[in-house]
Parts: structure tokens; sequence; C-alpha cells
């Protein structure tokens, strides 16, 4: 997997300050994207925070997925995390080392008090002595907050900038995109008492080196209150896939009133990614695991069908000009704004998610803006399916025949079958190993192209 080397600028290390007039939680942030365009160092808000004991483990938790790989585990090296200001509220973001977990807290208007909360997306610092302050936080005493530099003192900052440069993995972009996909298509599941979740956290595995014993495993609801184990998936059950990865949440579940559970609507025979949410004072953080713990978001391709029809990327072009951080998108709105229907902006919001212009959010049900620095047209250069199903078509190597389409020249033709639902399946090993659990193969998307542009060109 190619890497690009990113270079995070910060005019000095986050931390956490005190003095006469209290504690300060100062969050440096790195270059970003605002309403005015692109700001070196960009501000979001100065205030407190009402729950300081609650955030301060919050945040740690994010930090410590982004400072972990689940699987293969390898010396500790992470991203920073993504901040975006919505107007009403801070979200923070990290995905794990290996790309199968993915953290957001959500800082809501009653978690804050001071500033008004700007707009925009930036990186903000994590560093060591950082994460070592905020284990530290108790109490009731007040938390100051400042996302961004104290316009007041970066005149001293001459000489103190501190510059990361880091490995930045196409799978990282790519697992924003997939798991908003996946998101969309969750429903809740379960809500029980922090209590209850917290005891049943303790009864899960410890982290382990060996892949051999890592297991999923299946729960069922009981009564809204609890979580019973079951040794096999039923149409009630909720999957738990790598359980150890849960135990990130044991720092934040003292603070917490209510954790739910989001997963897909009906159980599988194969494992299935899974949400839960904490509801804390004023905040939501979220836990998604990846539907094994030995596979990332990255290779799901749930964005691969939006991407592969023709029209797209113009429709997407022109939800993005309607877009301003806010932090509920409203599909309905966009649909008149735009005149397209419904299903075509969702379909443009999958493909500007793939530039992580997008995020879901299953509180509210509703996707997100924020914005990252990389452009939508390049999607297909990190999906390497819809370049091979691109080529195939481009070869003129697809041939329809109603129900049925044979893809391929020579002897490596391979069958394309729809099913009455307009489902389609091949006969590649790619379908014989996923069955459409990790997205379409690359037969199966040069079917969708040729189709829809045919179908487009009857019109």
């Amino acid at each position: 997997m190619t890497s690009l080397i990113h270079s995070y600028t910060y005019l000095q290390p986050s931390a956490v300050s005190e003095s006469a007039a209290g504690r300060t939680l100062a969050l440096e942030t790195s270059g970003g994207a605002t309403p005015a365009g692109e700001v070196a160092n960009p501000r979001f808000f100065h205030g407190f925070l009402t729950a300081p004991a609650a955030a301060a483990a919050a945040l740690l938790t994010v930090a410590d997925v982004a400072a972990t790989r689940y699987y293969q585990p390898a010396a500790p090296a992470s991203l920073d995390p993504v901040v975006t200001a919505d107007g009403d509220r801070l979200r923070m973001e990290s995905f794990s080392g290996c790309c199968g977990v993915h953290a957001r807290l959500d800082v809501l208007a009653p978690g804050l008090d001071g500033d008004d909360v700007g707009h925009g997306t930036t990186n903000v610092d994590i560093n060591s002595p950082l994460r070592r302050a905020l284990a530290r936080i108790g109490g009731l005493d007040p938390l100051q907050l400042t996302v961004g530099p104290n316009e007041l003192e970066v005149t001293t900052f001459d000489g103190r900038f501190v510059e990361k440069q880091v490995p930045l993995p196409e799978r990282w972009l790519r697992g924003f995109a997939e798991a908003q996909v996946l998101a969309a298509g969750f429903t809740l599941r379960a809500e029980i008492p922090a209590p209850e979740a917290s005891a049943f956290l303790r009864t899960l595995p410890r982290p382990t080196l060996r892949p051999s014993a890592r297991t999923t495993r299946w729960v069922v609801p009981v009564g809204g209150r609890t979580l019973r184990p079951t040794s096999r998936p039923s149409p009630d059950a909720v999957c738990l896939p790598g359980p150890e990865r849960l135990l990130a949440l044991q720092q934040v579940l003292r603070h917490a009133t209510t954790v739910r559970v989001y997963a897909p609507v009906r159980a599988e025979s194969d494992a299935a990614a899974v949400v839960w949410e904490v509801q804390l004072p004023g905040m939501r953080l979220t836990l998604m695991l990846s539907q094994n713990a030995s596979r990332g978001f990255s290779g799901e391709g749930g964005v691969l069908h939006d991407l592969a029809t023709g029209a797209t990327a113009d429709d997407a072009d022109l939800v993005s000009a309607l877009l301003a951080w806010e932090p509920r998108i409203d599909v309905a709105e966009l649909s008149r704004q735009t005149g397209l229907p419904a299903e075509r902006v969702r379909a443009a919001l999958t493909v500007l998610g793939t530039s992580g212009q997008i995020g879901y959010d299953l509180a509210e049900e509703a996707h997100f803006h924020r914005h990252l620095p990389f452009s939508a047209g390049g999607a297909e250069a990190r999906n390497p399916r819809l370049r091979g199903a691109r080529a195939l078509v481009a070869e003129g190597a697809v041939r329809l025949d109603g129900a049925l389409a044979r893809v391929g020249k020579g002897d490596h033709v391979h069958v394309v079958r729809a099913d009455d639902a307009g489902r389609l399946s091949c006969t590649c090993l790619w379908w014989a190993k996923y069955r459409g659990g990790r997205g379409p193969c690359r037969h199966a998307l040069a079917v969708s192209m040729v189709r829809d542009t045919t179908t487009r060109a009857a019109r």
C-alpha cells in the first residue's frame, strides 16, 4: 500500500497548563480548511468544557485508538486526530493504525461554554506529555479549552515550531469513506445503562498477539438492560467482531450514562461491523469496529457502486458547492436546491466521502461535512477495482446478454449474473471468496458501468 508523507506544523505542542485562572487544555492546530480558505493554524474555539474529566477521558480514548494497531501490533505510531468545527459542536476523529477501529468524540453545545464554535477542519497535536496530562485530569474543577493558537501569543512563537512528518496511508482516507457508508446502513439494536456495559466489557477477552486467539462473539439484547452472550448468530443477535477492541471504552464508562449499540438490521451468518456509542454529559463518543480484527475499513468496497455511475462525479461537484460544515446534512433540502432526486444526492455524498468530506452521525441519522486535503477526483487512484473495471470497459471486454454478461477475453472470461433484485454475482475468485461482502468485483463493476451508459444513452 503506497503512502504519502504528510507534514503537520504546529506553533507549539498541545498541553495542559495550570495558572491562577485555572487549568487550560490547549489543542494546537495544523493547516486546515475554513470558510475563508486554507489557514495555516486555524482557531475554532475558546471557552470551557462543562464536564472536564469526561472530556479528558474521551479525548484520550480517541488518541489511544490513533496510537494502536489492533492487528499485527507494532511500535506505536499515530496520526494526529482530525477536528471538525461545525458551528455548534466539535468533532474529534481518529483511526487505529490497522484502520480497523474508528473513534469519534462529538462535543456538543451543552458540553461547551464559551465563544461561538467556528467552522472548518484541521489536525490537532496529540503528544505523549499531553496524553499523560489528560490521564490525570479529574474532579470538578473547570477546564478551559482552546482549539487553535491564541492570536495574542503568536508573535512570541518564533523558533518554537513543532513539525511532525508521518506516513499517511491511502487506506486511512479510504477508511473515512467506507465507515460512513457502513454506518448509514446501521440501526439502533440495543441501549443499556453504562454500569451494565462496563460489567459486560469486563467479561471480554484481553488483547493478545496470537491471531488464532481472536474471536468473533455474538450477543442478544435482553430487556433493554443488558447483553446476553449467544453461541451463534440469530435474527436478533448483534455481532462483536474482535471484541477485545471494545476495551478502549473502559476509561470513559465511569463518566457515561447510557451505551447504545448500532449494527445492521439483521444478523448474517458472517461477522459484521458494529458501533458502540457512549453517552457522556454534553458529549458522545462512538467506537466503530470493522467486520474482523484483521480487516480494515479501507477494503470494504461499499463506495464502488456509486463511483462507477457516470453521473455521480458531476452530481458530487454540484452538491459539494452547497456544503458548509453543516452538523447535519439535510438530503431533502439538497435535493430541492440541486434539483436532483434524493438517491442521486446520497450517491453524490458517497463520492464526496471518498475524499473524506462526509461523515455519518448515527445518533442524528444524518451525514455531516468535514474537509480533508484530498480531492474526490483521486478516488479512482485509491480504488484498484474501479481502475480495473474501467480498463475492462475501455478494452470492450463486457458483452451484455439480458440478465447475464460475459466479461473478459480469450480464456479469461467470467459470467456476471443479475438476480431478480438486480444484485450482481460473478464466477471470479473474488466473488467466490467474499460473496459480495467486500463490495463488487471489477467484473461486476464493469457490467454496471456498461449498463449505466446504455441506459443513459437510451433516454
